[in-house]
């Protein structure tokens, strides 16, 4: 994400705006000139600091609450706080062990992937006190092995693939009519010679190029076999899901504990849908990607943050991890976090591969 590319404020006030977000992220509550004026250690008057203030505010970079007369960051002054001001706080070497061993601990079960995604998510949730969230990985390559059609009623089939060797995924297919034992067979049969071996998505693609191109001289059996894997290949190995750890942890912060905006919250936490697609944002990140407030363009996650980061496994992206937390979140710590523990949990999925 970038920040604001013009009308930045001069030094003096980007240091001051960096102070009072420091100081709100700590303490949550407004920040009044005076309060301002002794934690900047400049020797300017609670006046003069009140006139940048309200420069900074015509700017759009702080904004005043009806109830006070101090100030808050808007989503634009966190923005210019993380791109410009912000000193990260790397992890030492003793913090990036206690998180190796804590991945190392979960890997007895990598028999399931997802387990290691949960424990990994409720890591993240304990270390930064906020919501933590893993998509379960994507298998980077899916290879078709087998395909077989069993007819059941009502004109519907059952499908049944058997892919990179092992596994095993089976669909109902809603079809125009009834189709026999013998036809189902011959349609799997030219399937399985044309596409056994090859990557889903490969197939995906090869099936919309052969009914565009071909179709005036396929036959009824080959014209069946290709609508029906249409049906199966539109959207397999695309179903994402995530683990969700430590929602409750964002209770406790003020502007996020009104009762019908967590039942809000957590009920896009359960759909999953929008948080997903945010998070497919990062999948071709090079890198931390961080959405503040209204960036996110989902008016739930308006007070929230979300720091996420992609994981790969043998050099290919094949999910995101992240956190989720009020836009006064301590990022110098939250960033370096999350940064690691994308990295030592592709580590710790490639060691299992």
């Amino acid at each position: 994400m970038s920040g604001p590319s013009n009308n930045l404020p001069d030094e003096r006030a980007q240091y001051l705006l960096k102070v009072l977000v420091q100081r709100y992220i700590r303490d949550g509550m407004p920040v009044g000139s005076r309060t301002l004026s002794k934690d900047s250690g400049l020797d300017i008057s609670a006046a003069t600091v009140r006139n940048v203030m309200s420069d900074l505010e015509e700017l759009g970079f702080l904004s005043s609450p009806h109830t006070s007369a101090g100030r808050i960051p808007t989503d634009m002054g966190f923005r210019l706080f993380v791109d410009t001001l912000l000193q990260l706080k790397p992890l030492n070497h003793k913090e990036v062990g206690r998180l190796q061993r804590q991945i190392d601990e979960s890997r007895e079960d990598m028999a399931n992937p997802k387990a290691l995604v949960a424990s990994t998510s409720s890591m993240l949730s304990g270390i930064t006190h906020l919501a933590g969230v893993v998509t379960v990985p994507r298998q980077p390559h899916v290879e078709l092995r087998q395909i077989e059609f069993l007819p059941l009623s009502d004109n519907r089939v059952l499908s049944i693939l058997v892919v990179n060797n092992k596994e095993v995924q089976n669909r109902i297919l809603h079809l125009e009519r009834a189709y026999e034992e013998g036809e189902l067979r011959r349609a799997a049969n030219y399937l399985n010679e044309k596409f056994a071996g090859r990557d889903l998505a490969q197939v995906r693609d090869a099936l919309l190029s052969e009914l565009q191109d071909t179709r005036e001289s396929m036959n009824q059996t080959m014209l069946d076999a290709i609508s029906m894997a249409q049906q199966i290949f539109s959207d397999s190995g695309e179903r994402t899901e995530y683990v969700l750890a430590g929602e409750t942890n964002l209770m406790e912060f003020q502007e996020l504990s009104n009762v019908d905006k967590l039942r809000s919250l957590f009920e896009a936490f359960n759909r999953q849908r929008d948080i997903l697609h945010l998070l497919d944002h990062s999948l071709s990140a090079d890198g931390v990607q961080i959405f503040i407030g209204g960036e996110s363009g989902y008016e739930i996650l308006d007070e929230c943050s979300v720091v996420s980061a992609p994981y790969a496994v043998e050099g290919e992206v094949v999910g995101v991890l992240g956190v989720i937390g009020p836009t006064r979140m301590a990022y110098e710590r939250v960033i370096p976090i999350v940064d690691v523990t994308a990295k030592l949990l592709g580590s710790a999925l490639n060691s299992r591969n």
